[in-house]
């Protein structure tokens, strides 16, 4: 509707007579009315912006829904026999480590066993095939996801486990299929006045064989935005992306088409240097495109900082060019069963390719 008086209303006032008076009044609704607030398609350039290793075979309610209802994910059904189901989830300090609960601190403390619970349970309710996991703490924490799922229903029996400079958290993945593969980047550090870093919790790189398709899954879990003395977080966090983006630079220059899947919390939103330099550039051949997702209500927010009560979407899932055919857009989404919040500051992500 046009502001505080309708297009009618405002056409009647126009006086003139004759056919030229209801061409006016036409053209006068269709420049009040006609206003076109479609966002740019994320992939469409100049859209707005959008060293371990091991391997195996209540906060406050969300944003009010927009007007414009989305459609529904489908149902999460078995996937079995077709397709793939991927689902990258940052599970908020699955690990031990101080925690401050009911105001006192607790040393030396896991998880608490109502939020495993609930992830195990989100998890197993969306049936995935492949899952990528951050904050995952030793490898014995990885174990128990694992096994938790198993009990539940979802067994996924092959697994990959990596870290960088954080000692404590680590990145996971699990799958229904065999890992045919693992590999390393090249350069895994960086420097910033005169210092050197290396990547904090490292760059996950495993190949996976699925009823005759070959997928290569990149995981990572960017510098966090807590402050680093001496040196500013969101450069770390810019360098850290510069070593993903080699490395998916060489791995397509290999193969321009291979079957490349990245995905993970960069902890930074779509229009920051951090996430185009993960992407690239929309013309080159290497170029990674983002699943432009969405929850249930049409929301595109994936993590609650509940400090400042931001909502934000940091965790994405990209994929190469030879991938996107394959990507069932309308049936990806974001997983915003009910009890998310009690599980994780992070909502999981889930892409299915057909």
């Amino acid at each position: 509707m046009c502001p505080r008086f309708s297009c009618r209303s405002s056409a009647s006032r126009v006086r003139l007579t004759g056919g030229f008076a209801l061409f006016a009044a036409l053209l006068l609704g269709l420049i009040s009315c006609d206003k076109n607030d479609k966002s740019p398609d994320w992939d469409t350039p100049g859209g707005n912006p959008p060293a371990l290793e091991t391997s195996s075979t209540a906060r406050p309610a969300p944003p009010a829904a927009k007007s414009k209802k989305p459609v529904s994910p489908q149902p999460a059904g078995n996937s079995a026999t077709k397709g793939l189901r991927f689902i990258a989830y940052n599970v908020e300090n699955w690990l031990t480590m101080d925690r401050f609960v009911d105001h006192k601190t607790l040393r030396d403390s896991p998880k608490p066993e109502s939020e495993k619970q609930e992830v195990v349970n989100l998890l197993a309710s969306n049936t995935p095939d492949v899952i990528g996991l951050c904050e995952i703490g030793n490898a014995s924490d990885l174990a128990e996801i694992q096994e938790s799922l198993k009990t539940a229903g979802l067994d996924l029996p092959h697994s990959h486990y990596v870290g960088g400079s954080d000692p404590v958290r680590h990145l996971g993945l699990l799958s229904r299929f065999p890992i045919m593969a693992t590999a390393k980047p090249a350069e895994t550090d960086f420097r910033i006045k005169g210092r050197t870093f290396d990547i904090n919790r490292g760059i996950l790189d495993a190949t996976l064989e699925v009823r005759g398709k070959t997928y290569r899954f990149l995981g990572v879990h960017l510098k966090s935005k807590r402050a680093v003395e001496d040196v500013d977080q969101e450069e770390m966090r810019i360098h850290e992306a510069r070593l993903l983006r080699r490395h998916v630079d060489a791995i397509l220059r290999a193969n321009e088409q291979t079957r490349l899947v990245v995905y993970g919390d960069f902890n930074d939103t779509r229009p920051t240097k951090t996430f185009k330099t993960v992407t690239g550039s929309y013309n080159d051949p290497h170029y990674l495109t983002a699943l432009p997702l969405k929850d249930s209500r049409g929301h595109a927010w994936t993590h609650h900082w509940a400090l400042h009560d931001i909502y934000s979407r940091i965790d994405f899932i990209t994929v190469s060019r030879a991938l996107r055919p394959d990507v069932d857009f309308r049936a990806s989404h974001i997983i915003d069963d009910p009890s998310w919040d009690k599980a994780s500051d992070h909502r999981p992500v889930i892409a299915i390719f057909k």
